[in-house]
């Protein structure tokens, strides 16, 4: 009788769980577009770039001129940010005379959202036409080198939620965004990577300017000692919690990508040694960082804006 009982209920968790149905409030095509329509009553407008601002750096958008903002609650069927730095507002307009649309704060899969929700504003993006993609976020740095404060430029990253499956385009393949299987080996693209390092060294930014490898964990909490040295292992610089999915829905639909850290504390592999994350710490150092920011992402800005 017990044991009919305890199976009966792991069945119904099992039916009731996002593990075992990961499609519920998943976006189609269609609703997608019905979003894309509504918002296009309000702009006029074909942006080139999408920029999504991370955790403390929602300031980046400040250099928008002619803009639109929208509140994501004013979006019908749009998702809500909850976490503390992330505004919630799409914003249409330009940098240095380039139509971008930007993300003023972004969706989380511990915010209770599945990735393909986290990743619907991206196939939004792309149907509004953008090209190119520029994604920032707050990390860890995990690499000796780095310190708190530096900009970390990703070459790479590790999908280590997409190691057990849990992919922003697991289910059916909508081709209306990209093909069932395409390729990740320059996720980040090359040539936009070397244009910003020039744009590094005539800003005068070496000093606090890496490059590296970022992977995003699954989140609210910060990592274990543990997870750290696993990571390091694995070849990773910097830890976040966001990014990968973003730019594995943006290649999928044919977007070129560009990413970046700022390194907001420094992760530690040894027991007892560091202090411990917290938020209040990233908010703090992307406060500070702002200025250097809105430069760096404006240059690039400019100089994706001049490419074919």
């Amino acid at each position: 009788m017990f044991l009919n009982t305890m199976t009966e209920l792991f069945d119904s968790v099992l039916k009731n769980s996002d593990m075992c149905n990961d499609k519920i409030n998943e976006y189609t095509f269609q609703d997608i577009c019905k979003i894309k329509d509504f918002l296009a009553r309000e702009v006029d407008l074909v942006p080139k770039i999408g920029i999504i601002c991370g955790t403390g750096l929602g300031s980046l958008a400040e250099t928008i001129t002619k803009a639109v903002i929208i509140d994501y609650k004013d979006i019908p069927n749009f998702p809500m940010s909850t976490v503390e730095g992330h505004k919630g507002k799409l914003i249409f307009g330009y940098i240095n005379d380039v139509p971008v649309i930007c993300m003023q704060g972004r969706f989380h899969y511990y915010e209770g959202y599945s990735l393909a929700q986290c990743v619907m504003p991206i196939r939004l993006m792309k149907l509004f036409g953008i090209t190119h993609l520029i994604a920032s976020n707050a990390a860890g740095g995990l690499n000796p080198n780095f310190k708190v404060g530096d900009i970390m430029l990703q070459k790479d990253h590790l999908n280590i939620m997409g190691f057990s499956g849990n992919n922003p385009l697991r289910g059916p393949n909508d081709t209306n965004f990209g093909p069932r299987f395409f390729a990740m080996t320059n996720a980040y693209d090359p040539t936009i990577l070397e244009g910003v390092k020039d744009i590094v060294k005539q800003l005068g930014l070496e000093q606090i300017v890496q490059e590296g490898v970022y992977t995003c964990m699954g989140g609210p909490n910060y990592e274990t000692t543990a997870e750290l040295r696993a990571l390091k292992i694995l070849g990773v610089d910097a830890v976040g919690m966001s990014t990968v999915h973003e730019v594995t829905a943006a290649r999928h639909c044919g977007i070129k990508c560009f990413a970046f850290s700022l390194i907001t504390n420094i992760c530690s592999t040894e027991y007892g040694v560091g202090t411990e994350a917290n938020c209040e710490e990233v908010l703090e150092v992307g406060k500070s960082k702002e200025k250097i920011l809105k430069i760096l992402v404006t240059n690039i800005v400019s100089y994706i804006g001049n490419q074919d």
